[in-house]
């Protein structure tokens, strides 16, 4: 089920994560690269151009007005990237070793 909220453009999905309403992109994937390249609008638009200069506008607004709840968010996203990147590893290095045993 997906919410309005009291922007245009911006739908939020049924587990609360902000999304740019007729895409499938979320806020948090979005604001990235906004605040890591300091893209500007016409930059992400140029970068994302299945996004209006209009829902590019909406995102970034929505995100200033309620950054630090997204902000822990991508921050808890990158905390689960690193976790599964070291769980990937470790289950490659298990992997070798029985290789290199059967050897």
């Amino acid at each position: 089920m997906i919410s309005k909220t009291g922007y245009d453009h911006i739908v939020l999905s049924d587990r609360g994560a902000a999304i740019i309403a007729g895409t499938t992109m979320k806020i948090v994937e979005l604001v990235p690269d906004h605040a890591v390249y300091g893209w500007s609008p016409e930059e992400l638009h140029c970068q994302h151009p299945h996004l209006s200069m209009g829902q590019i506008h909406a995102a970034l607004a929505y995100y200033w007005d309620h950054k630090v709840e997204l902000e822990q968010d991508i921050q808890r996203r990158l905390e689960l990237v690193d976790e599964l990147e070291e769980t990937a590893s470790s289950a490659s290095l298990a992997e070798r070793l029985k290789t290199r045993r059967s050897d």
